[in-house]
């Protein structure tokens, strides 16, 4: 399935692969690569052959921001709308029941981080440097993701300055999970897919969720949750297949 104008989404086995597709504005977001992201993540979430999505940008960066041109003339009713739009995005990308892990590279900018934050985490190749500069920009953005990645106080200095943040400082920070060479990038994103699909896929999606439920509350309500998701994967997931999988590997090391 591709969507031409804005995103290709292909297939290959249990990995699906978004690709930001305007290298021509570096990959800049406008209201239609909203929309598309959005039913994008929502057509393949709903597909249980779907077992992981690697998220990407053609071109010379993952993505360059907001393509803030298509807001000439338009009034701040307008604005608000796409800014919703925008929500809705990174919403679905986030709500995505199985793991989705964003390969970024070159520039990737306001808007930019929001869809990589909004994923599992980030790979990032060497070179890639991320910036946040919406206050720079007259507007507001990046306030939540951005302090649950790197801290209150981290978020407030890279907003409020609008500095270039490289990518090993990212990764310092807490922001991406790996930097790679820049040529490693898509093998690194594949071998990564790969060994997630090989995993039992309720484990895995129930790991997720508890993950993301137990970020909201604390530790002793967490291991409800924790307690939960184990009872569903006993009563329903392929538990004892991973455990055997698990002890013949044993054997072989």
């Amino acid at each position: 399935m591709t969507d031409e104008s804005r995103l290709i989404v292909t297939r290959d086995g249990p990995v699906a692969s978004v690709i930001l597709n305007r290298p021509d504005k570096r990959n800049a977001v406008d209201l239609s690569t909203c929309h598309a992201l959005r039913s994008a993540f929502q057509e393949l979430d709903a597909d249980p052959t779907v077992l992981v999505v690697l998220i990407s940008g053609a071109g010379p960066s993952f993505c360059a921001g907001a393509d803030l041109s298509e807001r000439k003339g338009r009034d701040a009713a307008w604005v608000r709308q796409r800014r919703l739009a925008a929500f809705a995005a990174y919403d679905a990308i986030e709500r995505c029941g199985v793991p989705v892990v964003a390969l970024v590279h070159g520039a990737v900018v306001g808007a930019g981080g929001e869809i990589a934050m909004a994923a599992d985490f980030i790979i990032a190749a060497e070179g890639t440097v991320f910036r946040f500069p919406e206050p720079k920009w007259g507007t507001v953005g990046a306030t939540q993701r951005l302090q649950r990645a790197i801290g209150i106080r981290g978020a407030k200095e890279l907003l409020f300055t609008g500095r270039d943040l490289p990518a090993a400082e990212a990764l310092a920070r807490g922001l991406g999970a790996r930097v790679v060479p820049a040529g490693d990038l898509e093998a690194t994103g594949q071998d990564i897919a790969a060994a997630i699909a090989a995993a039992p896929a309720l484990a895995i999606r129930l790991t997720k969720q508890a993950i993301n439920l137990g970020g909201t509350t604390d530790l002793a309500n967490g291991i409800r949750i924790e307690l939960a998701a184990i009872d569903h994967n006993l009563a329903e997931g392929d538990w004892q297949k991973g455990q055997e999988r698990f002890m013949d590997r044993k054997k072989d090391s």
